[in-house]
């Protein structure tokens, strides 16, 4: 009797064991990812694809939660969150610069001319170098890129010559080439988080900012700014990574469908960036917003060679060597 009692006790904590390690290994790995662009925008339409394969992929074992609009933490901050296991993803691009030189080449202004000089960089010793140093500087690990299209200016007077950003106020990411740049063009820059533009513009805290087309359309900017003047002085791209530490916890089965999903990622949201592309104009100008042609050769020799000056040498020759081979 006694020994049918203790066998029944082991039986029913042997039940309960059982049940609790289950009940653990099916807890869901769930990833956040942290935004600065809005629902509207491209990356957050292509991270909420990438959740929806990622949890049909895994059966529910690996889930993925996206806040737009820097709505847990500014670009820089989400960065650091990541590299402290905080947080999981973001996208970012040129603000590594601040960790480590060779992801200036990332967005320099006056280099690259067309979106199809992104695939030639990347491809590239370049591209393979920028990725590399990503994961070992910063602790990020790029799944591709996504196309952000080319970056220009907008304001509330038109801006066609460098002689006229005298005295302008512009808002620019805290990228020093950026800073380098618009400066010796002539505007005097404020490098702001980007969730904290709109409200500036508004209150006239600052005159102008930069950006694509995609993003001035997403954000609002046509609300509070007039013209978008065709400065054409950025070709730019991001990179939708993951912390090394988050990526480093998936059993290896999770990290294979991750791998796989991020992509199908960036084939979905390559699609959707040319899709955007063929129509931005035109919806921004149904905004009330006008474009102004520029004298782009007055803002390449404006600038000169300031942003190349500011290089270290070894970066002074990957620039040399990117020129040489763009078309």
């Amino acid at each position: 009797m006694f020994l049918k009692r203790v066998a029944g006790i082991l039986l029913f904590f042997l039940v309960i064991t059982l049940h609790s390690c289950k009940n653990k290994n099916q807890e869901p790995y769930v990833l956040k990812a942290s935004l600065l662009v809005n629902e509207d925008h491209s990356w957050h339409k292509a991270f909420i694809f990438f959740g929806e394969r990622l949890k049909e992929k895994s059966n529910g074992r690996l889930q993925l939660e996206t806040f737009p609009s820097e709505q847990l933490a500014k670009e820089v901050e989400a960065i650091r969150m990541i590299q402290a296991g905080v947080l999981d993803m973001t996208t970012t691009s040129s603000l590594l610069s601040n960790w480590t030189e060779i992801m200036t080449f990332c967005e320099l202004p006056f280099l690259l001319k067309t979106p199809d000089d992104v695939e030639i960089l990347m491809q590239g010793p370049l591209g393979k170098r920028i990725s590399k140093e990503m994961l070992e500087k910063t602790g990020l690990k790029p799944l591709g890129y996504f196309q952000a299209g080319v970056r220009q200016l907008t304001s509330n007077k038109p801006i066609t010559h460098p002689d006229d950003l005298q005295g302008l106020i512009l808002r620019v990411p805290n990228v020093p080439s950026f800073v380098s740049a618009w400066d010796a063009l002539g505007a005097k820059t404020t490098p702001m988080a980007f969730s904290e533009v709109f409200t500036s513009l508004q209150q006239g805290t600052i005159d102008a900012q930069e950006n694509p087309l995609a993003l001035i359309k997403v954000s609002g900017f046509y609300e509070v700014q007039k013209y978008v003047n065709l400065t054409n002085h950025v070709v730019s791209w991001s990179y939708p990574v993951i912390g090394e530490k988050s990526f480093q916890k998936l059993p290896e089965d999770l990290k294979a469908i991750f791998l796989e999903a991020s992509e199908e990622m960036i084939t979905y949201h390559q699609q959707l960036f040319l899709e955007n592309e063929k129509k931005i104009r035109e919806e921004l100008e149904a905004k009330g917003m006008v474009f102004v042609n520029v004298d782009n050769a007055a803002f390449i020799e404006k600038c000169g060679t300031t942003i190349y000056d500011t290089l270290s040498p070894e970066m002074q020759e990957i620039y040399n060597t990117v020129k040489q081979d763009l078309p």
